[in-house]
């Protein structure tokens, strides 16, 4: 081989090289470009999770949002916020206030031997019923079935005050309350699923509407304000409590609300006199 095609060989071995480099040079670079592309993608996308999960933690609560929510008080309520609940013949001279926990067993007990006689004496004109409720349970429990069942409470009383009592009855029956440490007044579709055990709210959906849309969750809230609020006015911090003419009614013990028709009667005549 002359020299003269040796040394071509030779430059034209290092283009060669020179061309591999370049290309290896590009492949390089193009795979440094796509591992940053896709961690940047992958940084923003945790960013983005992280951020929405901060974001989602601090979200209010259906009940933290119902607190400052407008509120929106039930048909056949009187006084501010619709807190006064008071249902009986106008006639009647006497009010006998009631105070309630949706969750608590022994208001349960209390309407399950008690209430048809209660209601008896309210539609014979003895007195008319102040209804108030209560939710303490929900935080000594934790959960939030007093309030929810509170609310739809309030969503049969916007039907009617009948529909109210009649609700009222079958959440405290020995078929639908819960043990009080099971929070299933929190599920809106048992809540409604008692509902249609009552003439005036079975297949309503105007009521089932207010309820699964908590219409009226912050007239509940404000109404277990008021609660507190009587308890240190009368003196007491449990359910169930009655008051009539500011003064609480007991049974013969003077500790406890009467838990049968026989001292229910016997308590309230003694009050009726007063």
């Amino acid at each position: 081989m002359s020299q003269r095609n040796s040394q071509a060989a030779k430059t034209a071995a290092r283009e060669r090289l020179r061309q591999e480099r370049e290309r290896e040079a590009k492949r390089a670079k193009t795979k440094r470009q796509v591992v940053v592309a896709v961690s940047v993608v992958a940084g923003l996308a945790i960013a983005g999770g992280v951020a929405y999960g901060i974001a989602q933690a601090n979200k209010p609560s259906a009940w933290e949002a119902a607190e400052t929510a407008k509120l929106v008080a039930p048909a056949n309520t009187e006084g501010k916020n619709g807190l006064n609940v008071v249902i009986g013949e106008a006639g009647a001279k006497k009010t006998l206030a009631v105070y309630e926990d949706p969750r608590c067993p022994v208001c349960a007990a209390f309407e399950q031997s008690v209430g048809e006689t209660l209601r008896k004496g309210m539609e014979d004109g003895k007195y008319k019923v102040q209804f108030v409720g209560a939710t303490f349970l929900d935080g000594n429990l934790t959960g939030e079935g007093s309030k929810n069942a509170l609310s739809a409470l309030g969503a049969a009383l916007d039907v009617s005050p009948e529909a109210f009592l009649d609700y009222k009855a079958a959440l405290y029956s020995a078929k639908f309350h819960p043990e009080e440490s099971t929070d299933k007044f929190a599920d809106d579709d048992y809540l409604v699923k008692i509902a249609n055990s009552v003439d005036a709210l079975k297949g309503n959906k105007d009521f089932e509407k207010d309820v699964t849309d908590g219409t009226f969750d912050r007239w509940a809230l404000e109404m277990s304000k008021k609660f507190n609020s009587d308890g240190e006015k009368y003196g007491f911090k449990g359910t169930p409590s009655l008051v009539m003419d500011g003064k609480i009614v007991t049974d013969a013990n003077g500790q406890n609300a009467p838990m049968t028709a026989e001292d229910f009667t016997t308590a309230i005549d003694k009050a009726l006199k007063g």
